[in-house]
């Protein structure tokens, strides 16, 4: 769109209510790249001898840990996969409990219950949205055996508070970086800092592999226990050096491998991330500076000595400055053609939740307000400057609407 349109298209009547839209298509949330160096990858193992179990997921793993920091990296096939294992991995089982944030994609919280522990939900700091150190403190029982932080958005938790409180009760620490590839604090970047972090690359994430997930430790024995999981409990490792037909079964297991398919390509896009990263941060900055203007929004949060990894742009609305509430809000974006989403309905609001564990509304406020109020904007880096300008506008007029 023109600028001179962009302008003439602020004084129409909302698309909502018969006006025209900001776009004529639509401009989702998240979108994932691919490019043709990505596509070579993925043809040159498929003209290979290894199509899984081979050279090319080794290669994956030995990146991905360099970029991250990390002494070791595992390769699954999902970030749920991710989460189980680490989970596993971590010792979780029947009558343990960890602590974790409502605040979050359900898969961080059902790793739990896979591994027959429960789910502890704390609630977040209302200016962050990520796990509040001082509410975890509280949440401490002689069950608690893990804490679970969300890098939210991509923003880093307070990892130097969670890891006091975890080392003052001999607790492991797992954390969920889906968000957060990328992310630093004080210099290091997320992934090497704790006893395991977990990753995903879904198609809207950092780097994709179409499906799959990453558990990063610098711990040897973590790292054999989550590459016999992934492997039905089979000890490869030992099978190959060997040189035997044998598969021993030597711990429970599930087949979460990644393939060497699904690794050409994340090994091709991660050569990108830094550039990704930058990109992100750029559209970032720009919401920034629109919205600083508009007083019945609230822009992301950020914090001194962090870097934010930039996964989604979580803009929450003022309500009491408005006459609409989220939905509604929501909806006039939409007809836009601007392909707003909301991360996340907590946790222990969920049905199955309320149900089985007696959660509900009311146990974590902070995160249970911020829901209300949260849309997530388009961000990813093949976002054009003028895709953005379309966002800063159609928030903007449908701001005005919503005032009444």
């Amino acid at each position: 769109m023109s600028d001179s349109r962009r302008r003439a298209g602020e004084a129409e009547a909302s698309a909502l209510s018969g006006g025209r839209p900001v776009r004529e298509r639509m401009l989702p949330y998240g979108r994932p790249e691919v490019d043709e160096a990505d596509i070579q990858a993925v043809v040159d193992v498929l003209r290979g001898d290894w199509l899984t179990n081979g050279p090319t997921v080794l290669r994956f793993e030995e990146t991905f840990a360099e970029v991250v920091g990390a002494r070791f990296a595992v390769a699954v096939s999902s970030g749920t996969a991710a989460l189980h294992g680490a989970a596993w991995a971590a010792g979780i089982g029947p009558g343990d409990e960890v602590i974790t944030s409502p605040l979050t994609f359900l898969a961080s919280a059902n790793c739990i219950l896979y591994c027959g522990g429960r789910p502890v939900f704390v609630d977040v700091d209302p200016g962050t949205l990520n796990m509040d150190p001082g509410a975890v403190e509280a949440a401490l029982t002689p069950r608690t055996k893990a804490i679970l932080p969300i890098h939210f958005a991509g923003l880093p938790c307070d990892m130097a508070a969670i890891h006091a409180i975890a080392r003052s009760r001999n607790l492991v620490v797992i954390e969920d970086a889906a968000h957060a590839l990328g992310a630093e604090i004080a210099g290091r970047r997320i992934g090497g800092l704790s006893d395991l972090t977990t990753f995903s690359f879904h198609p809207v994430k950092h780097i994709t592999t179409g499906e799959g997930g990453m558990v990063t430790t610098n711990e040897p024995a973590l790292a054999d226990r989550l590459r016999r999981f992934r492997n039905h409990g089979i000890d490869h490792e030992v099978r190959q050096r060997q040189a035997t037909w044998r598969q021993d079964m030597v711990t429970f297991g599930f087949n979460y491998r990644l393939s060497d398919i699904h690794s050409a390509l994340g090994l091709s896009q991660l050569r990108r991330l830094d550039a990704r990263l930058q990109r992100r941060e750029e559209i970032a900055g720009r919401y920034h500076q629109a919205f600083a203007a508009l007083p019945e929004v609230t822009a992301a949060p950020t914090r001194p000595g962090m870097r934010h990894a930039w996964h989604i742009y979580p803009l929450r609305l003022s309500l009491e400055r408005l006459r609409q509430d989220r939905e509604a809000i929501f909806q006039a974006l939409r007809a836009e053609n601007i392909g707003v989403s909301v991360h996340y309905r907590p946790v222990h609001l969920h049905p199955y939740y309320r149900e089985r564990l007696g959660t509900g509304p009311g146990q974590c406020p902070a995160a249970e307000a911020a829901f209300e109020r949260l849309l997530t904007l388009p961000l990813f880096p093949g976002m054009s400057d003028d895709d953005v300008a379309d966002v800063i506008t159609a928030v903007a007029k449908v701001i005005r609407w919503a005032r009444g």
